[in-house]
C-alpha cells in the first residue's frame, strides 16, 4: 500500500483528509510540525508528503528543503490562496506539485495519483516494459530507472518534475515547445494555470546540466514562444 505523510497544523483538515486518502487505498500518517514530520519518518519513510506552507516552528518550505536534500521523497506543497512567492520558491526547492488552498480533496487525490505515477510508485503495464536510454552532449538519461548521468557518469539527483521535463525535451530536440505544450505534456490535466513553474523547473535543470557557463546552452529560451532543447539526442535501446 502507497504511504502517505499528511503534514498540516490545521486538525480539522488533517482528519478529513486522512479519512479521505485512506477510502481512497492509501495508508496515510500525518503530522502538524517538522517535529511530527521527523518522527513520521522515523517510523515509515513515505513514499510522498503532503505538506503545508504555514507551519508552527520550521515552515513548510524549510522541511521541503530538507527533505529534497536528505531523502528521494516526492512533495506536493500546499500554500496560500494569491501566494505565487511561495510556490515559486518551492519549486526552487524541489516540490514535484502545488495545490493552492482553499481545494477540493478530489484535487488533491487527482495530484497524489498524478505525482505517484512520475515518480514510478504507481506503475502500469507499461512500466514494465523496458524503456531507452536517451543520450545527448555526453549525458544520459535512463528512461527506465529515472536516472541522469552526467558525463563523468554521476548520477544527478532529479526531482519528478525535473525528469519528466528533461524527458519532454530531450524527446522533442530542436524543436520550440511552449510552456503550455511543456504544461500538458509533463503535468496532463492535474495542473493549473502557473506556466512560470516551467521557468522554475528550466532554471534548475539548466544549473544542473549547463556547468561550463561558455558552452551552449542546452536548453535555450525562444522569446515569446518557449523552449527548445539544443543537443542532438542518441537513442539507445
Amino acid at each position: 500500500m502507497t504511504h502517505l505523510l499528511l503534514v498540516d497544523d490545521d486538525l480539522e483538515v488533517l482528519d478529513l483528509l486522512k479519512k479521505f486518502l485512506e477510502r481512497h487505498g492509501y495508508h496515510v500518517a500525518v503530522a502538524t510540525d517538522g517535529h511530527g514530520v521527523w518522527q513520521a519518518m522515523q517510523k515509515q519513510l513515505p513514499d510522498l508528503v503532503i505538506l503545508d506552507v504555514m507551519l508552527p516552528g520550521e515552515s513548510g518550505l524549510v522541511l521541503c528543503q530538507r527533505l529534497r536534500s536528505e531523502h528521494s521523497i516526492a512533495v506536493i506543497m500546499l500554500t496560500a490562496m494569491g501566494e505565487l512567492s511561495d510556490r515559486i520558491v518551492g519549486l526552487e526547492l524541489g516540490a514535484d506539485d502545488y495545490l493552492t488552498k482553499p481545494f477540493d480533496a478530489r484535487e488533491l487525490l487527482a495530484r497524489v495519483r498524478a505525482v505517484l505515477r512520475r515518480t514510478g510508485e504507481v506503475k502500469d503495464v507499461r512500466s514494465d516494459k523496458p524503456r531507452p536510454t536517451l543520450e545527448f552532449a555526453d549525458w544520459q538519461l535512463d528512461v527506465t530507472r529515472r536516472e541522469l548521468r552526467s558525463p563523468d557518469k554521476v548520477m544527478i539527483p532529479l526531482s519528478a518534475g525535473e525528469f519528466e521535463l528533461l524527458l519532454v525535451l530531450a524527446e522533442h530536440p530542436r524543436r520550440v515547445l511552449t510552456r503550455q505544450q511543456l504544461l500538458d505534456m509533463t503535468r496532463g490535466e492535474a495542473h493549473d494555470a502557473f506556466d512560470r513553474s516551467i521557468d522554475v523547473q528550466v532554471s534548475r535543470l539548466r544549473r544542473k546540466l549547463e556547468r561550463d557557463p561558455g558552452a551552449q546552452p542546452m536548453i535555450r529560451t525562444v522569446r515569446n514562444s518557449g523552449y527548445l532543447f539544443t543537443p542532438q539526442v542518441l537513442v539507445k535501446r
